[in-house]
């Protein structure tokens, strides 16, 4: 019987969700309800509220979207080609960090709930995708051991 490698099998379970969700939430920046969802994380980010100046709000999320669904594909891809991994993990890492930093952006993010700090937590689950994003980008790095 063959032993299951479960950290490979556990790395790929784990880049394919991850290109999953980001195809999926892609695909919703597409609608006018995500664009107007995200307009105040955006807006009130130095790194990216300058988009508003060049684009309409249905235009940044068409963008943003797009970046996503075409980092899921490199992410995707990865696992045949070297350079796919190399955008995909770039791209991503550059969209956690810049999602992460909602977090300290955004007004009203943080707050007190039954004596507990507490955050829109659906932005804490990137601290899990940047990790997985740079796992991919050191697999496929040139120098990689792996």
């Amino acid at each position: 019987m063959k032993k299951i490698n479960f950290e490979s099998l556990g790395y790929t379970v784990s880049v394919i969700g991850l290109a999953v969700i980001l195809l999926w939430i892609g695909i919703f920046k597409f609608t006018p309800t995500e664009a107007k969802a995200i307009e105040p994380l955006v807006a009130n980010s130095f790194l990216m509220n300058w988009l508003y100046k060049i684009l309409s709000v249905q235009g940044v999320s068409n963008l943003i979207g797009s970046v996503e669904i075409i980092t899921a594909v490199c992410l995707l891809l990865h696992f045949y080609v070297k350079k796919a991994g190399i955008v995909g993990g770039i791209l991503s890492v550059l969209t956690f960090l810049a999602t992460l930093s909602f977090l300290f952006t955004t007004p009203g993010v943080f707050k007190t709930a039954d004596g507990v700090p507490i955050t829109e937590f659906f932005i804490l689950k990137d601290v899990m995708a940047l990790g997985i994003s740079l796992m991919v980008l050191g697999r496929s790095l040139p120098d990689s051991n792996t």
